[in-house]
């Protein structure tokens, strides 16, 4: 499809929307030739281009982004903030015996169960091969290890049906590092802190949580619970 640009030459947009035909979404409606409709176009070449193709998450590119709002808006306004690195366990193995085709129903199942068990705030992203990455803004210190053990029971509970006959258990190792408060930090070193953690989390026999301990101070068990009362964060019992 050829569009004229506004004074100048015709656009060539057969490759675009090839791109949205194979991803499965359905090019703008409306006159090819108004602004409006070119807007819709780039707007869903930019969601195409975030997103991980296999599991619908935000890609790495994507997850950078919220990191640098994340950090600014940290450094502004002194709320704490948590990422979790998560890293599926022994997934090479699953590629192994059972095939890339059960690696990627794996991956797809991990991704709805992190996805599952945070709030609409939160970001959840694929951000390497079996590695996954979670940005959770307003999430104060002494709240950080409840989270990332609900996170990790959410995946060892989740059934993941590779064939018609077969289930396989998943679980995974998370590290996880607050953003200090009222710092300009960068998302490098954010990004290296919590990825020290998941290595410790590896360590000491994959399938636990480790963060960073900054300084508490005392939250009640009835804190807690209000704080888990007025979120998303499911109770899995």
């Amino acid at each position: 499809m050829n569009t004229p640009a506004q004074n100048g030459p015709a656009l060539q947009l057969d490759k675009a929307l090839q791109l949205l035909r194979h991803a499965g979404i359905e090019a703008p409606g409306g006159d090819p030739t108004s602004t409006a409709w070119l807007q819709a176009l780039i707007d869903s070449l930019c969601e195409l281009s975030s997103r991980d193709a296999l599991t619908g998450l935000p890609n790495r590119r994507a997850f950078e982004l919220v990191i640098v709002r994340e950090i600014d808006r940290v450094a502004r306004a002194g709320e704490p903030a948590l990422m979790l690195l998560a890293d599926i366990d022994h997934f090479k193995a699953v590629n192994d015996r059972h095939g890339h085709a059960a690696g990627d129903v794996v991956l797809q199942a991990v991704a709805r169960a992190l996805a599952g068990s945070v709030r609409p705030m939160d970001t959840v992203a694929r951000v390497g091969g079996e590695e996954f990455a979670i940005v959770l803004p307003n999430c104060p210190a002494p709240f950080g290890q409840a989270v990332a053990e609900r996170v990790r029971r959410r995946v060892e509970r989740a059934i993941v049906n590779v064939s018609s006959n077969q289930e396989l258990a998943v679980t995974v190792s998370l590290g996880g590092a607050f953003v200090p408060p009222w710092v300009r930090s960068s998302a490098s070193l954010w990004f290296e802190r919590a990825d020290r953690e998941l290595y410790r989390a590896k360590s000491r026999g994959r399938s636990r949580a480790c963060l960073e301990q900054p300084t508490l101070s005392h939250v009640s068990a009835e804190e807690k619970g209000l704080l888990f009362a007025v979120t998303q964060y499911q109770d899995l019992r």
